[in-house]
C-alpha cells in the first residue's frame, strides 16, 4: 500500500471541508514545509535549474511530487529533476505567471494550482525572524491560544525531528515589562535554530490570526531556565528520526547470494 504523506492527508481535509479556511491555509502551511521533487527541462547546471513547462488546462504551470516514486511514476521511468522546498520554489515561481500541478496523475492529492494560488502562497511566507535579546524574569501557564494553531504547531514540530530534544510553551513575562508567550527549544542542534525559528513563523502566518506573535527562545538542557518552564509550560516532542537499519555486506547471508550487475 502506497505511504500516505503529509500533503495527501492535509489535502484530504481540505477537500472534505472546502468552506473551511482553516483546512485550506494548512494545506498551503504544509505544501510550504514539504521537500517536492521538481520535474526539471533538462539537468540541473551547478546551482541553476530550469523546471519543465506544461499546460494541461491551457494555463502554464510546472510539475512538482512529494515523493521520488511518484515523480518516476508520472515520468514513467527517469527525468531530471531537483528536490526543493515547497517555499522555495513558491518563491521561484512567484510573478511569472506560471501556476503548480502537484501530485498529477499519480496521487489523491493531485491538485492543479493556478498562477494566482502561488503568488499567494508566496507572499504569505513570513522574511526571516527578527532577533532581539530579552531576558524573561516569569514563566506562567500559557492562555489564550487557539487549539487549532496549537495543533498545527505540534504537527510542524513533529515533523522537524532532530533538530531539537524538545520544546516549551509558556506565557512569559520579560525584564522591562514586554509580555507574551514564548516557545523555548531545549537541546536544539547547532545550526538548526534558523530552520526552527522559520517554522514557528510559517505556522502563524497560516494560521489566519491577525497579529499572532510567538517568541522563540533557545535553550540548552542544564540551563535552570528549562526547569522552570517544564513546572508550568506545554511540552511539544520533536521525536528522534528512525536510524537506518544497517544494511548486511554483499554475500554475507548464505540465503541471499549478492547480486551480479
Amino acid at each position: 500500500m502506497a505511504e500516505t504523506t503529509p500533503i495527501d492527508r492535509t489535502h484530504a481535509a481540505m477537500e472534505a471541508a472546502p468552506e473551511d479556511e482553516g483546512a485550506r491555509r494548512r494545506f498551503y502551511e504544509v505544501l510550504a514545509a514539504s521537500e517536492l521533487c521538481l520535474l526539471l527541462a533538462r539537468e540541473a547546471e551547478g546551482e541553476r535549474i530550469e523546471p519543465a513547462i506544461f499546460a494541461p488546462e491551457g494555463a502554464a504551470c510546472a510539475l512538482a511530487f512529494d515523493s521520488e516514486a511518484r515523480l518516476a511514476a508520472f515520468a514513467e521511468g527517469g527525468a531530471p529533476y531537483a528536490v526543493v522546498s515547497g517555499r522555495a520554489l513558491a518563491g521561484m515561481l512567484a510573478g511569472q505567471g506560471v501556476g503548480l500541478g502537484l501530485n498529477l496523475g499519480v496521487a489523491p492529492s493531485a491538485i492543479l494550482l493556478p498562477a494566482e494560488a502561488v503568488d499567494w502562497l508566496a507572499g504569505m511566507l513570513p522574511d526571516a525572524p527578527e532577533e532581539i535579546a530579552a531576558r524573561p524574569v516569569e514563566f506562567r501557564v500559557p492562555k489564550g491560544l487557539p487549539e487549532a494553531m496549537l495543533g498545527a504547531l505540534d504537527a510542524r514540530l513533529a515533523s522537524l525531528g532532530g533538530l531539537a530534544e524538545g520544546a516549551w510553551l509558556v506565557a512569559v513575562r520579560y525584564e522591562g515589562g514586554g509580555r507574551g508567550h514564548l516557545l523555548g527549544f531545549v537541546g536544539a542542534v547547532p545550526g538548526a535554530e534558523g530552520a526552527l525559528a522559520r517554522a514557528v513563523s510559517e505556522v502563524l502566518a497560516f494560521s489566519g490570526l491577525e497579529a499572532a506573535a510567538l517568541d522563540v527562545g533557545f535553550f540548552g538542557a542544564g540551563d535552570p531556565v528549562v526547569a522552570r518552564m517544564a513546572r508550568c509550560g506545554l511540552r511539544f516532542d520533536l521525536p528522534a528520526p528512525p536510524e537506518a537499519a544497517p544494511r548486511a555486506a554483499p554475500g554475507s547471508d548464505p540465503e541471499k547470494p549478492p547480486r551480479l550487475r
